[in-house]
């Protein structure tokens, strides 16, 4: 972004004036008229007359000729007039020296002539001087042709920006573009630095906007523990025995609220299992998945976490136990610590949602964050395989965007969602929708639910977005999902995007046989590549979108853009109806997605739990505070 500053040099008009000549000033104050009687002999008479005193400055152009002018008037033997010898030195310019011009040198002519005539001289001189100079300058505009030359180049402007986005994308394609890395305490961060080349400056500005990140500059993280914090008692009240369900982000949430519910009736925690049941049918366990040593030690603090069930409760039978979904502390304190302190032991069947967004006390909150962005790290091999894979798409130092392309068969089947697919794949969806049991609603129309935003985008509607948000088609692009459903549905994204990459297309097949048959950990590996992103794009808010975009926003607010699905695709109805030019329609897509790039904003309460913001895809406030400037003036003063 540049900077405008007003130019106040301070210097007067008068001085850049090309009639200033200096410090020279009209000496009017030094002429003083002498209004008392003055007695002249002359033939013996008295004559009484006023005559004016000049107070003469031996520095000044006419002092020499009013000095010479009064001696001759002594010298004539008669007196005259205050006009008479006005008339005499007027006649003595504008007579004599014209008609001596030629006779006498010009030292001569430069010592009669007067200051006014000097100055007059002096002007009509610098007026032909910048005649001259102007007149060279037009010749020289027209000999190089820099005229015409920027009239082409307005002209050829205007055309770049009439033409369509598939023209635009090729010229971008012809860039040079250079990138520098900036490291900041560990974090992959990099700023983009564009090296413009003649003809493509405002096409390497207008691509380095795109990858600009939102300031977030007065914001900070703070769930560290609070100095009052009290010591975490021996004594423990029960033991919770969780079953984390769902996919991974679900799973995470799950587990951090378990973490929470643990801390609010001072009991134990057992490490989690997880859930085997789901759509992927995955066999990996908590430990396979995270790093379960470091996530006890993280939280010693905060609860007691053991890895298994003491022998000495093996033998008794846990109480199963379903918690209210968006429940607040009030609630475990109250209804659920009574049957832990009875039972000793308690299951939780369902750990997703089970605590609300909002109203909850801030150490809580805090301790939830600090679950998910410091505690569940990923396991050693999905940490540093997801590292390779983060520096496979930074090659050459080049940006890379994560896309969460979520159209995929159990999402497009749960939606209801078959817009651009045949009829055929249309009713397998809806058979998979009555198949599943736990899926409540049946009969959905989904031409209605697309216009109101609760579909995934299309491919073909994820690449119009990119490509009216300026994405050149060079763009590298990570696919955060599974395989797209439809056939030759990803052909309009990967014609104008030809740079997709995804974790399959990035490894070798011996590379990918550790994690074979097991979808959550290539999830989680697709999170961490996600998460150091340049640019995450999500195209439906679901378990994986608020996961990734939470982090982001912890992580100093990295850029996340969450399409306006509802507006968005009726502009694509329009360009596709022939309603809305291209250019029109980029505009449109612009100005409808300047606030929606993941900047700080806070998370309001709703009528309905189910329906706020969820916590961990805002975490502001609660995680996130606001650093005031004024306070850290005063530090700095300290």
């Amino acid at each position: 972004m540049s900077t405008f500053e007003s130019n106040s040099d301070g210097v007067s008009q008068r001085v850049n004036s090309p009639r200033f000549s200096g410090p020279m000033t009209r000496r009017a104050h030094s002429f003083k008229r002498n209004n008392t009687n003055t007695t002249a002999v002359s033939g013996g008479s008295l004559t009484t007359h006023n005559e004016v005193e000049l107070q003469i400055n031996s520095n000044s152009p006419r002092s020499e000729e009013v000095s010479e002018a009064v001696l001759e008037r002594k010298h004539g033997g008669h007196h005259h007039h205050h006009h008479n010898h006005q008339n005499y030195v007027s006649q003595r310019v504008h007579g004599g020296v014209v008609k001596g011009f030629l006779k006498r040198p010009l030292e001569s002519i430069a010592a009669d002539l007067g200051f006014r005539e000097r100055k007059k001289i002096g002007h009509w001189m610098f007026l032909v001087f910048c005649g001259v100079c102007l007149f060279m300058g037009v010749v020289k505009i027209c000999a190089t042709g820099w005229l015409g030359s920027a009239i082409e180049k307005a002209q050829s402007h205007q055309e770049l920006s009439d033409s369509n986005g598939i023209d635009n994308l090729n010229l971008m394609d012809q860039r040079s573009v250079g990138y520098a890395y900036r490291s900041q305490e560990g974090d992959v961060e990099r700023t983009l630095k564009t090296v413009e080349t003649r003809g493509v400056g405002s096409q390497t500005a207008k691509e380095s906007d795109v990858w600009s990140k939102p300031n977030s500059e007065n914001f900070t993280q703070c769930i560290d523990l609070s100095k009052n914090h009290k010591k975490l008692d021996a004594k423990t009240n029960g033991y919770i025995l969780v079953n984390a369900n769902g996919g991974l982000n679900q799973m995470r949430f799950g587990i951090c609220d378990m973490v929470a519910v643990a801390r609010i009736m001072k009991a134990t925690l057992v490490l989690p299992s997880l859930d085997h049941t789901s759509y992927w049918a995955d066999q990996s366990g908590f430990k396979d998945l995270f790093d379960w040593k470091h996530f006890i030690d993280t939280l010693k603090d905060d609860i007691h976490i053991v890895e298994t069930l003491p022998q000495a409760y093996t033998g008794i039978q846990p109480f199963s136990k379903t918690p209210i979904s968006w429940s607040k502390v009030p609630y475990y304190k109250t209804e659920v610590l009574p049957l832990l302190k009875q039972h000793k032991v308690i299951y939780f069947t369902h750990t997703d949602s089970r605590l609300a967004n909002n109203g909850i006390p801030r150490s809580i909150q805090k301790l939830r964050c600090r679950v998910n962005y410091r505690a569940l790290r990923y396991s050693a091999p999905v940490e540093e395989f997801g590292n390779k894979l983060v520096s496979r798409m930074q090659q050459n130092g080049n940006p890379y965007l994560a896309l969460h392309l979520r159209y995929e068969k159990d999402m497009l089947a749960f939606t209801g969602c078959s817009h651009n697919l045949t009829s055929e794949e249309g009713e397998e969806l809806r058979q998979m929708r009555y198949e599943v049991g736990h899926w409540k609603e049946k009969e959905i129309n989904g031409t209605e639910r697309r216009l109101l935003g609760g579909c995934p985008l299309t491919p073909r509607e994820t690449s119009l977005l990119l490509r009216a948000l300026d994405f050149p088609s060079h763009t590298r692009i990570y696919l955060v999902a599974g395989e797209a459903y439809g056939k030759g549905s990803m052909k309009y994204l990967e014609d104008d995007f030809p740079n997709i990459f995804s974790h399959s297309s990035l490894s070798s097949e011996e590379e990918l046989n550790h994690f074979k048959n097991h979808q959550n950990m290539l999830a989680g590996i697709d999170y961490v590549v996600a998460l150091q992103s340049d640019i995450f794009l999500y195209t439906y808010d679901g378990n994986m979108a608020k996961a990734v975009q939470g982090h982001r926003r912890f992580e100093n607010f990295k850029k996340t853009i969450n399409p306006d699905k509802m507006n968005f695709v009726k502009l694509v109805d329009q360009l596709d109806e022939g309603n809305i030019s291209w250019k029109k329609f980029s505009s449109k897509v612009k100005k409808l997605h300047k606030d929606s790039i993941g900047a700080p904003y806070l998370r309001e309460p709703g009528e309905f739990p189910k329906l706020e913001e969820s916590f961990y895809a805002n975490p502001l406030p609660g995680c996130i505070c606001e650093t005031r400037k004024e306070q850290i003036l005063g530090l700095g003063a300290l």
